[in-house]
């Protein structure tokens, strides 16, 4: 009762600059996600405080969606997923060794890339874990998966392997060397299977792959700028009319404070006419609009994930 009475006396401030996220947009384009990978699981990607549209915003909206769990790359994102998020949540960044032991480990999934954090979780509980492995992309990962399962056969009985995972270098592109990438990734699918494993999560593609990549082996693509609205091609992309109706889910608004006074012909900012107290429209969530995201991206030279993670967490987000 007195925790009610705070908020209701608590003074409404008002911010100058406020980010609003389309709910309906979001659960639509996970479902236009969902609908080209029917047979298989969209793991939504809510990194870099959910590509700029917040994390916290992001968990609420996807509760009213199929996705089984969230994927984040850090603890302290995990941690805003707990809470947030009434699913599993998917860790894919390595941590400090410690970090993996303030893990809820009944909600949390995490990617092995090496046996130093294979070791750590082997620890702390019976984990379930992802191995991700260098399928071509040359970032990180296991190398030499037959190697990594004979020489850590121990440390893999006491975790559950329940994914398997890698990531495509240009998936957004049709390239030669996806395909090499898809076989060499398959081919260690199977001796991790020939060695007794069986998981649950196959996982190879993004935003892309969501579109372009189809193969009944692969059970979850994860899902990162097209759950937001963006698309990963191109016009002249053989895929991009498959993307063409996702919906950008972010608009951000702004208040005008100034007024200078100015000689004639002189311009202002977008050469509108405005008041003080003006609401102004920074980024349309229309991406016909000049100042749609995807337009200020080509406009700066940038790209729209740039744009994105560069939003200030500390601005106002409400979800409409």
């Amino acid at each position: 009762m007195i925790n009610k009475l705070k908020q209701f006396l608590k003074p409404r401030y008002q911010t100058l600059n406020v980010l609003e996220i389309k709910r309906q947009a979001i659960l639509d384009n996970y479902k236009l996600l969902q609908n080209n990978q029917s047979e298989a699981a969209i793991f939504p990607v809510l990194k870099s405080n959910a590509y700029g549209h917040g994390l916290k915003e992001l968990c609420l909206i996807l509760n009213d969606s199929l996705a089984p769990l969230v994927v984040v790359d850090s603890f302290p994102e995990a941690q805003t997923a707990y809470h947030y998020f009434k699913r599993k949540v998917l860790i894919l960044g390595e941590m400090p060794a410690k970090t993996y032991s303030y893990c809820d480990l009944k909600r949390t999934e995490f990617c092995i890339y090496n046996r130093e954090s294979l070791e750590v979780l082997s620890k702390i509980g019976r984990a379930q874990v992802h191995l991700f492995v260098n399928s071509g992309m040359n970032r990180e990962g296991i190398k030499d998966i037959k190697k990594f399962l004979t020489d850590n056969r121990e440390l893999l009985q006491k975790v559950e392997v329940i994914g398997f995972c890698s990531h495509l270098a240009a998936s957004e592109e049709e390239a030669v060397s996806n395909e090499k990438q898809l076989s060499k990734f398959l081919s260690d699918l199977e001796i991790l299977k020939s060695a007794g494993f069986n998981p649950k999560w196959i996982h190879l593609g993004n935003s892309a792959a969501i579109f372009s990549l189809h193969n009944q082996k692969l059970t979850a693509f994860r899902s990162g700028l097209s759950l937001y609205g963006y698309s990963p091609f191109d016009k002249n992309n053989v895929n991009f009319d498959k993307a063409v109706n996702l919906k950008p889910a972010l608009r951000l608004t702004s208040t005008v404070v100034s007024m200078q006074d100015i000689e004639p012909g002189d311009q202002v900012s977008y050469n509108l006419d405005v008041q003080i107290g003006d609401k102004i429209e920074i980024i349309s969530w229309n991406r016909e609009d000049k100042n749609s995201l995807e337009n200020l991206a080509i406009i700066s030279g940038r790209i729209p994930y740039e744009l994105l993670v560069g939003l200030q967490s500390n601005i106002r987000r409400i979800i409409v």
